[in-house]
């Protein structure tokens, strides 16, 4: 372990980073590539900072892998990224399970092609009972629709006279989300230089720290990571209390 890497782990380290990986297709296009090889690069990225955040002791790393409005892209493109999925998915659970990271996944697995979902499943059978990172992929996830479901879920309970409208509480509300079992993002960083949330963990976010970069996805490396999580520990965290 380096020694930028030893003065992270003896600070305040987030226990969840969130990401919502944004620039794969301006990259290739500045690089004069194909869209695809600007999401194929992506994961080297993914791999890099996987192993980063393991090394330095985040529990949690959820990555924004494909949206629900990710859909409505070019239908080749869309074929390519989910064969990019599935191929990517079956090369790296042998490391993965080498070194002790489980696979999750938030969003609606059941709209995604059968042999993408299947690949998925069996990675997530394979590692769940791995103890060391958690590594969540959103996919085909839209935060607006998980709320919806929500709020679905809830309402049928009232009227099956199994929960009181007067006595919901935000536990009632996690419970029913995509992430119940999942600590809520202290860190989420959003690469390629917007500033927009993506229908990304809207519930969930409510007290992250956020932290743009113009660094493209594929060019988000190590570095960059330190970098985003030395601002979050410069940030003053006061979840609406005033400063002691």
């Amino acid at each position: 372990m380096n020694t930028v890497a030893k003065n992270f782990v003896d600070n305040n380290i987030p226990e969840h980073i969130a990401i919502i990986m944004d620039g794969n297709g301006r990259w290739a296009q500045r690089n004069s590539l194909p869209r695809i090889a600007g999401h194929k690069e992506g994961i080297s990225s993914v791999r890099a900072i996987t192993k980063k955040c393991d090394e330095i002791g985040i529990k949690y790393l959820s990555l924004y892998t494909f949206s629900s409005e990710n859909w409505k892209r070019p239908r080749g493109e869309v074929k390519a990224l989910m064969r990019l999925l599935l191929s990517t998915i079956r090369r790296e659970i042998k490391d993965l399970n080498k070194n002790n990271v489980r696979l999750m996944t938030i969003g609606n697995l059941n709209e995604l092609p059968d042999n993408a979902r299947k690949g998925m499943e069996e990675g997530l059978e394979s590692t769940k009972n791995n103890s060391g990172l958690n590594l969540i992929l959103a996919l085909s996830y839209g935060s607006r629709n998980e709320i919806l479901r929500m709020v679905k879920n809830i309402a049928t309970k009232a009227i099956n006279g199994e929960a009181d409208p007067n006595k919901i509480k935000e536990s009632d509300i996690i419970s029913e989300l995509d992430t119940y079992n999942i600590p809520d993002p202290d860190l989420l960083i959003r690469t390629g230089g917007e500033f927009r949330l993506s229908n990304f963990l809207l519930w969930q976010i409510a007290y992250s720290e956020i932290h743009v970069t113009k660094k493209y996805w594929p060019e988000f490396r190590e570095n960059e990571l330190l970098k985003a999580i030395e601002d979050y520990q410069n940030r003053d965290r006061r979840f609406g209390t005033i400063p002691k």
